[in-house]
């Protein structure tokens, strides 16, 4: 293996034409740079200068492998611009994998004033659920990810993986405007048994939480439909053709329906994000900072009575 070091030495000697101009150019000493050269020349396994007392001039073989060097050189340089781009908070890339309803408000807000500090940071967003998405985390594509975990439904976090929490976010009960269940002020879902009900796929498995909790409860809901998109969700309950749970992070701005609180303690999301403790970029380490500070913005920002 050819050493890049002794590689910069023969193009510096290339470029000059000399021992000497080559020797000021690395800041070294003369006898530094014909020491070099002498120990290229046993790793190449061929002549690459020729001297005589008045001059020195590279061989064939001596300039293009000079010639190589500049290619070796600009690829290094290359690599050390990239590593200081990313040794920078206000530059480089970050990758963040997110899930729908975190990208209602919490991504957004916490994108907006990162952004708007590091603008030349390159941002790589990708949605998905975080069990389709923590391989990527696991296997470096992402920088981080943000999560959740429901209460009745917990997960493993992977080897090589941490989680920091953000906070608790609660599921509500969203009904038709004018449903007698909005004049309560906690519900229970057995009370609703005989409401049809618009749920979710579930995550790795096709049990939702909606149907997990109600079977606590000893009923089996009647579903009507099923979608993950909670826009879809609320635009049915508004009809008037189902009851729904969503959590809060859902419910952004939401009008035509009612939201009520349910009497179920464990009816809760765990949000949170997950990162790889040894990824060394920085802006990775900023951005939770900045997804903590929109997290309680966000929490303050609850009505008192639906936390």
């Amino acid at each position: 293996m050819l050493s890049s070091q002794r590689l910069r030495v023969l193009l510096e000697v290339f470029r000059s034409g000399s021992i000497a101009g080559a020797a000021r150019t690395l800041k070294v000493s003369p006898s530094a740079v014909s020491h070099q050269l002498a120990r290229l020349e046993e790793e190449a396994g061929v002549g690459l200068v020729e001297r005589n007392a008045q001059s020195l001039r590279l061989t064939e073989a001596g300039r293009r492998l000079a010639l190589r060097a500049q290619e070796v050189v600009d690829i290094l340089e290359a690599a050390e611009k990239d590593l200081l781009a990313q040794a920078r908070v206000d530059a480089g890339q970050l990758r963040i994998g997110f899930f729908a309803s975190a990208g209602y408000r919490l991504l957004p807000l916490a994108l907006s004033r990162f952004a708007a500090r590091y603008p030349s940071v390159a941002l790589d967003l990708v949605e998905g659920q975080p069990y389709e998405l923590l391989p990527d985390l696991e296997r470096g594509a992402l920088d981080v990810l943000v999560v959740f975990e429901h209460a009745l439904d917990p997960w493993k976090c992977p080897d090589g993986v941490e989680v920091l929490h953000l906070f608790e976010e609660p599921q509500l009960l969203v009904v038709p405007a004018g449903h007698q269940a909005a004049l309560r002020p906690r519900v229970r879902l057995a009370d609703l048994a005989g409401e049809h009900w618009i749920t979710t796929f579930g995550a790795e498995h096709p049990v939702s939480t909606l149907e997990r909790a109600s079977a606590l409860e000893g009923f089996t809901p009647q579903v009507r439909c099923r979608s993950d998109h909670y826009e879809v969700t609320i635009g049915l309950v508004r009809a008037g053709l189902g009851v729904a749970l969503v959590p809060s992070l859902g419910l952004q701005g939401v009008t035509g329906v009612q939201v009520c609180r349910l009497a179920n303690p464990r009816l809760f999301r765990r949000i949170g994000v997950a990162r790889r403790p040894t990824n060394p970029n920085p802006a990775a380490r900023s951005f939770i900072a900045y997804l903590r500070t929109a997290a309680n913005q966000l929490l303050n920002s609850l009505d008192p009575s639906l936390r």
